[in-house]
């Protein structure tokens, strides 16, 4: 995938950069593997704002993505590389050999044309689908399951790759993009490659239109609240915090405080932590 750049003709386009889409090969999705999804502006049931700065933006068809991989045998024809606005990575529409139409993240390297197949005895190849315990160790792997037979649940943004490092017993250590090395059972299912479209990054909006399509609403800094705002609210001028530390609107530390539990069940899991070395 390429990036496009474009001339400064309006202040937007001076540092906008778009992708290329040079990978897609179809623009409409499959209607029967779409479904129509209603926004809730960041609200929960009760019409309380639970995420902030979310609302608006364009209206959007779900594409029903086949994470579980199941159909075990059946080889399936990649017919088209599809654009996906639910997610940063394309999607491959796939035709299988009974008739069957599904949705899977599309790999990098995965063509027009391939055919992939999924379960015990697939071959090592880009796409193809099977547990832990029938992949070599060193092997680059992303969608992986977390529990059997729910779906792939880590490693499926743009870009994103995981490496099978060990198998010990009814466990595979797998690390993950962030560097942590995570056990997970051997019979989770796992698609061989990395994820495609790894530009994505590097993609620059340019304007608070595009954030905007996308729903998501501006970000004001708590310093220029009022008091009754933000924690940060308040004084003349450029006034400092006033308190030991920055927060958050509800006054809990921003910087440096660990939210995540001491005793967390996926803990034992957890064989190299993220960012140590």
């Amino acid at each position: 995938m390429g990036i496009k750049k474009y001339n400064p003709t309006t202040p937007g386009l001076r540092g906008m950069t778009t992708s290329t889409f040079e990978e897609i090969t179809k623009t409409t999705p499959e209607k029967s593997l779409t479904v129509t999804v209603k926004k809730h502006s960041g609200r929960n049931v009760r019409g309380k704002i639970t995420v902030r700065h979310r609302g608006g933006g364009y209206r959007l068809k779900y594409r029903v993505i086949d994470f579980k991989r199941n159909k075990d045998g059946i080889p399936g024809k990649v017919n088209a590389i599809e654009y996906d606005p639910g997610r940063s990575a394309n999607i491959a529409l796939i035709f299988y050999a009974d008739g069957e139409k599904r949705y899977i993240i599309a790999p990098q390297k995965l063509k027009v044309g391939d055919t992939i197949v999924s379960g015990v005895g697939s071959d090592i190849v880009v796409g193809n689908a099977l547990p832990l315990k029938n992949i070599p160790v060193g092997t680059v792997i992303h969608c992986v399951e977390l529990k059997p037979g729910k779906g792939a649940q880590m490693v499926r943004s743009a870009g994103a790759s995981a490496q099978l490092m060990a198998k010990d017993g009814d466990y595979a250590q797998v690390r993950l993009p962030s560097g942590e090395v995570r056990m997970v059972r051997i019979e989770c299912r796992a698609t061989i490659g990395e994820v495609g479209n790894n530009d994505h990054g590097n993609i620059k909006y340019g304007k608070a239109g595009r954030k905007r399509h996308m729903g998501i609403r501006p970000t004001v800094r708590g310093s220029v609240m009022n008091p009754n705002d933000h924690p940060h609210g308040g004084g003349e001028g450029k006034a400092g915090i006033g308190r030991p530390g920055p927060s958050t609107p509800w006054g809990k530390p921003a910087l440096g405080y660990k939210t995540r539990k001491k005793h967390k069940p996926s803990d034992k899991y957890i064989v190299k932590r993220r960012g140590k070395k």
